[in-house]
């Protein structure tokens, strides 16, 4: 082990898998091993089909002012993500077995590759769990006035269910919002709520919330079904033309645009720490939550694009919409409940996976001991829970939908990059350490991930970048004036 040393030391000292393992067993640290194969897989299809599905698929398929819309070919676009995210999948599958550990990425990489690279992930992280989660309490708020709209008839004021940008620009709400001065005043009520209780939730217990997930993974999925399965019988042909109306850039756009959709399989990692023999539950879990995501998604975006013309569909509720525009009107309401639902599942997963990380950082001693702190009765990282759904309850209030969205998908690209790399790291140096789980096809499997990783995050839009780039600065910052010097392998406490 590296003591504090040269900054370039510092970067790339690294922990072992067997010193990360034993880190978690410490009694002070240690969570509650509850979660089998199949609270894993109901966990992942929980975080997967929700918003990507419910929400962002509308934006993908009709465009916005920041990128083309891959109109009917989205299909495309869900089969091209698919392909990526399996080939991250099974890396995934590799390296989660092999370090069992809370801290997804954040773990593999300080085994793999180097504290720095560690904390820069740590730091990215949070990009996908954190603000992924805001964008997904943004639609919850979109989904909850489209219910009462449709189920009352109660028109929930919209600039109590928005944020400032989008009410300040958009004429019709800030006519009915309140002002001070020059200022449109608006908040996102709904989401803050929402997020509020499934913290508590988060609090009281990891089991009680998989059995939660597991009642709405079930309602949603069925939901689905339906909406597949009527939706069919309305679908007309002369949607589908033109099948790519902005050629092969929308669907190439899209395509990295849907990665938000399939993001979830990796949270499953989140939960090594309670799940019994992880080795073997791990790597199943994400891999079949995965392939059941992809042909729900690609049945549902055939429909969808089958009912009406895509460039409507750019909403925050797509399915209730398509539906309402084909005079489903009634199955499009109980759509809109099924989208509560389906969100909610995403936003308690999401939650959860973020303290997780934060408790990984914390006892390497990268984050203040407050973040590590699990509570002595219900045994969950109650202090790192807390903090985060107070972030994700304020933020719907100040960032768009499309910030959000765009941010969440280039920092998660970035993780399964670095994973990718982490597995070629530890074949490279410990290549005779047992493997539960070996990524098939090595080493073409992680370069190809790695690439078509790359590929994707190239697709995504310039501000995107430059968004990426100023968090990246900004962690980097923090790492080097805190994390370095209270690091448990700076300190000698590892």
């Amino acid at each position: 082990m590296t003591g504090p040393g040269t900054l370039l030391a510092t970067l790339f000292r690294r922990k072992s898998p067997d010193e990360a393992v034993a880190d978690s067993e410490r009694p002070e640290h240690a969570l509650r091993r509850t979660l089998g194969a199949f609270d894993l897989t109901m966990l992942g299809v929980g975080a997967i089909v929700g918003a990507g599905i419910f929400s962002s698929v509308g934006q993908m398929a009709a465009g916005s002012a920041t990128h083309p819309g891959a109109g009917p070919a989205l299909i495309i676009s869900y089969l091209l993500t698919a392909v990526a995210c399996g080939l991250a999948a099974l890396c995934y599958a590799e390296i989660s077995a092999l370090v069992p550990v809370a801290g997804s990425a954040y773990t593999y990489s300080y085994v793999a590759l180097g504290e720095g690279v560690a904390w820069i992930i740590g730091w990215d992280l949070i990009i996908e769990y954190a603000i992924g989660n805001i964008y997904v309490a943004q639609s919850w708020a979109d989904y909850f006035r489209s219910f009462l709209r449709g189920a009352f008839g109660v028109d929930f004021p919209a600039w109590m269910a928005t944020d400032l940008q989008t009410a300040a620009h958009t004429p019709a709400i800030a006519a009915a919002a309140p002002h001070v001065g020059h200022f449109v005043v608006a908040f996102n009520l709904p989401a803050a709520l929402v997020v509020t209780c499934l913290t508590v939730l988060l609090v009281v217990g990891v089991r009680e919330s998989a059995r939660v997930n597991a009642v709405m993974v079930t309602f949603k999925l069925v939901l689905v079904l339906i909406f597949v399965g009527v939706g069919a019988f309305f679908v007309k042909r002369a949607n589908y033309t033109p099948f790519a109306p902005n050629g092969f850039s929308g669907i190439w756009t899209g395509a990295s645009l849907a990665f938000f959709s399939y993001i979830g399989f990796d949270a499953v990692s989140t939960a090594a720490e309670e799940t019994r023999d992880p080795q073997r539950n791990l790597p199943r879990g994400m891999i079949a939550s995965l392939i059941i995501c992809t042909v729900i998604y690609i049945a549902t975006a055939t429909v969808m694009t089958g009912l009406v013309p895509s460039s409507l569909l750019g909403t925050g509720d797509p399915l209730a919409h398509a539906l309402r525009l084909a005079g489903l009107d009634h199955l499009a309401t109980v759509m809109s409940f099924g989208g509560l639902i389906a969100v909610t599942a995403v936003l308690l997963v999401f939650q959860m996976g973020q303290p997780r990380i934060f408790l990984a950082m914390s006892r390497d001693g990268l984050l203040p001991p407050l973040f590590g702190r699990v509570h002595p009765r219900f045994r969950t990282p109650a202090t790192g829970t807390i903090l985060t759904g107070a972030f994700v309850a304020v933020c719907p209030t100040f960032v768009t939908p499309d910030q959000a969205l765009e941010l969440t998908n280039i920092g998660t690209l970035f993780a399964f990059v670095l994973v990718s790399l982490g597995v070629i790291a530890l074949r490279v140096r410990d290549p005779g350490r047992v493997r539960p789980f070996r990524c098939p096809g090595y080493p073409v499997t992680p370069v190809l991930s790695i690439l078509a990783c790359v590929g994707l995050m190239a697709g995504l839009p310039p501000s995107n970048w430059v968004r990426f780039a100023v968090w990246l600065a900004v962690g980097s910052v923090i790492y080097l004036a805190y994390g370095r010097k209270h690091s448990r392998l700076s300190t000698g406490r590892a």
